[in-house]
């Protein structure tokens, strides 16, 4: 019951934390919606750094966007390629909770990754894989409806608040304090569960203070924005469609490794078989879901993988940013796939020979 209790917590928080960022990300992405495609169509090389930068961008909106752009022959293959290389879908998100350090580490070198990965494509792949015809309409339509900061609007808001809106200030409230009170007795001795997740005797307070940010940032969105946002965004985008997946994936990540790790060395056992998980890593990858890359977040945030095992399956999977390929033009989405796991292939093997 103690563990169960402590992978409880421990679950609840990281979702807490994932839905939080994507909640800053969204409000963010409607802020800053413009016409910016057109300046892209005669440049390749500008097509490629603007979808390496659209993958790393946590969650699928990135992804999306250079899908759409990509099927309304505006990015090229190899810009497409950059993109599936630099994202990791909602998993960003989760990188980014559990070992936030790491995270920018690993977003980084995926970034110079993807735009190399582009540029080679481009250069030995001219012609394009699919075509759309002109009147085609775009899979990811951005809305128009604006949330910008208004007092008057925000007076108004206040006055006649929603329910919704006030379950999720509570819950945030609530969330802060069990942080804050977490900071301060941080010093305590933590669970064996806990140590499985972070390093809580390297940064506690950075993961803390990060969260708490975060946090205080998600709880003025909500606070201010319009009931728009809050119903269709917060509750049926990112609540509905994200939060019972994540958790339950986390918690059941959690539990499973713990209770293997109460029988068998998991480090000593996957240590001397690195070459076989990186296979399963790139295998898993393939597959267009968010939810089973977070096992290899997590053993590489307990110790039990190294870096390139993570890198290599962040290279492969992208979430679910190529389900609309997919679902359009299953060839593209084969031989992206295809490119992906090679790229992920040989950087993995690289790192593994290097020792990293």
């Amino acid at each position: 019951m103690e563990h169960f209790l402590s992978i409880l917590q421990q679950s609840l928080v990281i979702t807490f934390f994932v839905m939080a960022m994507m909640l800053v990300i969204e409000y963010l992405n409607i802020l800053s919606r413009g016409n910016w495609s057109k300046s892209l169509e005669n440049s390749p090389a500008k097509q490629i750094i603007f979808a390496a930068l659209l993958g790393v961008i946590p969650g699928c909106l990135g992804a999306y966007t250079a899908v759409s752009l990509y099927l309304h022959n505006i990015l090229s293959t190899g810009a497409l390629v950059a993109t599936m290389i630099a994202s990791s879908g909602d998993e960003a998100f989760f990188m980014f909770s559990v070992i936030p350090e790491k995270a920018i580490l690993i977003q980084l070198i995926l970034f110079v990754i993807a735009i190399i990965a582009g540029f080679i494509v481009n250069a030995f792949w001219k012609k394009r894989l699919f075509k759309y015809p002109e009147k085609h309409l775009h899979i990811h339509k951005n809305e128009t409806d604006c949330v910008c900061f208004n007092t008057k609007e925000i007076v108004k808001q206040l006055r006649k608040i929603s329910l919704l809106r006030i379950v999720l200030l509570i819950l945030m409230i609530v969330m802060l304090i069990m942080v804050i009170i977490n900071l301060l007795h941080s010093d305590h001795e933590h669970e064996e569960t806990a140590q499985l997740i972070l390093d809580h005797h390297q940064h506690p307070m950075w993961i803390s203070i990060t969260f708490i940010v975060v946090l205080a940032i998600s709880f003025f969105i909500v606070l201010t924005a319009n009931e728009h946002f809050i119903k269709e965004h917060i509750l049926n985008h990112i609540i509905k469609k994200h939060f019972l997946r994540i958790f339950l994936w986390t918690f059941g990540t959690l539990a499973v490794l713990t209770i293997l790790n109460s029988y068998i060395n998991l480090e000593e056992v996957i240590g001397n078989n690195l070459y076989v998980v990186l296979l399963v890593a790139l295998l898993v990858g393939i597959v267009p879901q968010s939810g089973p890359h977070m096992i290899f977040v997590l053993l590489f945030a307990s110790g039990s993988i190294p870096i390139s095992i993570l890198i290599a399956s962040s290279v492969v999977q992208d979430g679910h940013g190529s389900l609309p390929l997919l679902a359009e033009s299953r060839k593209s989405f084969i031989v992206i796939k295809i490119i992906n796991v090679v790229v992920g292939f040989l950087i993995g093997t690289a790192g593994l020979l290097l020792g990293f």
